[in-house]
């Protein structure tokens, strides 16, 4: 199931994290400026965030299994469709209307993986293994944007972005293939020594920590969108740093994502302090993008020396590690709050916050370019950071240790002690 549950996060997270990394050559191949170019890559985003909550409902409704099977199908077809006609080759170049249509039909319907995996945590792992289960889970997306950081500008640059497109298609079928083959429901309802506080009677869509915790979640992947869409364009542009080396440093970004999102699982399942992982991941953001952007504003509009673009290299990757381990962590707390029943809901709503931000983050970094420069873009990271952090940790947080679902099942028990 977690096997099946990666593979299908992972081929979709290729194409989403992996088609912004070649965005020095669609810039080329498309003849886009910037700001359209901040568009299309942010219309894939667009399309998920649409179709996340309606994919979250079916998955509540339907199981697993059919949604991912439906939504992995559909994108592949896609993804040949755009490989046929949304390609770029022998002097014909698709208009703008034709790519930005592509990308949001490929987002409307990938958008299935991510509660349908999700719900799967949750029902078939205890609650002493959640967070690990979820946070591998998670590691599907660094692992794809790593993989799509390393695969895809070679193809687009020697095959061609037809090449591309169907290579991402066949990831797609291959995926599916796995969920046809191994994604079930439990054979058995969840497990009985699980320990957690009933699900809110109200549902998902009418708990306010539930929607804290969504804003929160979406703010702070607004820093991460921004090294993943324009961190390539901000080392070609403003450091003069080559090809090999961008790819290199955003496989670093991913390959650390992906090891910190199973490490901050496993250990905040043993420590039990998710609130307080998450409020120092924010914080430790807060500052890396400051200091990125001081960083930026010392080097000046010219061309920097070499150490200094090797410390831009650097901060900006450990910038983007530090921005992208907390995912795994805050859907567990998240789907733990919301109850298994109504995961695919709450993961839903967290994954439209998400990815309404991956289509402001792009769609908004040429103008602030414009603005002031990749100071401002910087410290506007920083700040999305700054304001996420109240909202990811609970207001009724009894510490750092403390989890929402366990301190209501303290109480609860308690109360039922004093009652007999």
């Amino acid at each position: 199931m977690l096997a099946a549950g990666v593979a299908a996060n992972a081929a979709f997270s290729v194409a989403f994290s992996g088609i912004p990394m070649t965005a020095v050559l669609m810039r080329t191949g498309y003849q886009l400026d910037n700001a359209a170019l901040g568009l299309v890559l942010g219309l894939m985003g667009l399309g998920i965030a649409v179709s996340e909550l309606p994919w979250g409902l079916l998955t509540d409704r339907w199981g697993d299994r059919p949604v991912l099977l439906a939504g992995l199908g559909s994108t592949a077809i896609a993804l040949v469709a755009m490989a046929l006609w949304a390609a770029p080759g022998d002097g014909h170049v698709p208009g703008l209307g034709v790519l930005g249509a592509g990308l949001l039909l490929v987002g409307l319907l990938g958008g299935s993986v991510n509660g349908a995996s999700g719900r799967a945590v949750m029902t078939w792992f205890d609650a002493s293994e959640r967070g690990l289960a979820m946070s591998i889970r998670q590691t599907a997306v660094p692992m794809g944007g790593g993989i799509g950081a390393l695969v895809l500008p070679f193809v687009a640059l020697h095959f061609g972005f037809a090449a591309l497109y169907g290579l991402l298609a066949l990831l797609c079928a291959l995926s599916a293939a796995m969920s046809w083959a191994w994604v079930h429901e439990p054979p058995v309802a969840p497990h009985p020594k699980t320990t957690e506080a009933a699900a809110p009677k109200t549902g998902p869509l009418r708990d306010v920590r539930v929607w804290r915790i969504v804003a929160g979640i979406g703010i702070l992947c607004a820093p991460q969108f921004a090294v993943l869409s324009f961190g390539t364009v901000f080392l070609h542009d403003f450091g003069h740093v080559g090809l090999g080396t961008i790819t290199a440093a955003m496989v670093f970004v991913q390959v650390g994502a992906m090891a910190m999102r199973v490490w901050s699982g496993r250990w905040t399942d043993r420590r039990r302090n998710r609130p307080a992982y998450l409020r120092a991941c924010s914080a430790l953001s807060v500052l890396l993008f400051a200091g990125l952007a001081a960083l930026v504003m010392a080097a000046g509009t010219e061309a920097p020396p070499l150490s200094l673009r090797l410390a831009l290299i650097a901060l900006l990757a450990v910038s983007g590690v530090c921005v992208s381990a907390w995912h795994g962590v805050a859907y567990t707390e998240l789907a733990t709050l919301a109850g298994a029943a109504r995961a695919g809901t709450a993961l839903g709503m967290a994954n439209t916050s998400v990815f309404l931000v991956c289509f402001v983050t792009p769609f908004s970094i040429p103008h602030l370019l414009a603005l002031q420069g990749w100071p401002v873009v910087w410290l506007a990271a920083s700040a999305c950071a700054l304001v996420a952090m109240p909202l990811l940790v609970p207001r009724r947080d009894a510490g750092p240790g403390a989890c929402t679902a366990e301190l209501a099942q303290k109480v609860a028990k308690t109360a039922l002690s004093r009652s007999t």
